[in-house]
């Protein structure tokens, strides 16, 4: 299995945060499981942060190295993916990391409901 964690479930996963389910917390600690985060969500984290409407690590390139999690850098053929959604949902941040998770073939971890009326896969938080 492969995973792209949506934003709000990297700084859960971060933080050690009870949001998270256990099975879906051992599933990202699990070593044989390849767990990515989006520079879409390390985006989305810096906008927010910079507005004061979100606390975040202030080194989330190095905690994201100590979590054994693989940066998802943003390309020409994710940004095109993002055309062939239907407009379920406004975020263009979630857009991305659907777009990303299909083009990929990875599984988003959200709890976002709305991520879920995509053709994507889905593990809920």
């Amino acid at each position: 299995m492969r995973l792209l964690l949506d934003t709000h479930a990297l700084l859960w996963a971060l933080a050690d945060d009870p949001h998270l389910t256990a099975g879906v917390r051992d599933l990202i600690v699990d070593s044989d499981i390849e767990v990515f985060v989006s520079a879409a969500s390390a985006w989305e984290i810096t906008i927010k942060q910079g507005l004061g409407k979100l606390r975040a690590p202030d080194d989330l390139p190095a905690q994201l190295v100590a979590a054994r999690f693989e940066a998802l850098p943003i390309t020409v053929e994710h940004a095109v993916a993002v055309l062939d959604l239907p407009d379920h949902h406004r975020d263009p941040f979630d857009r991305m990391l659907i777009a990303q998770a299909r083009v990929e073939g990875l599984t988003i971890v959200t709890h976002d409901p709305q991520i879920g009326r995509y053709e994507v896969a889905v593990l809920k938080t």
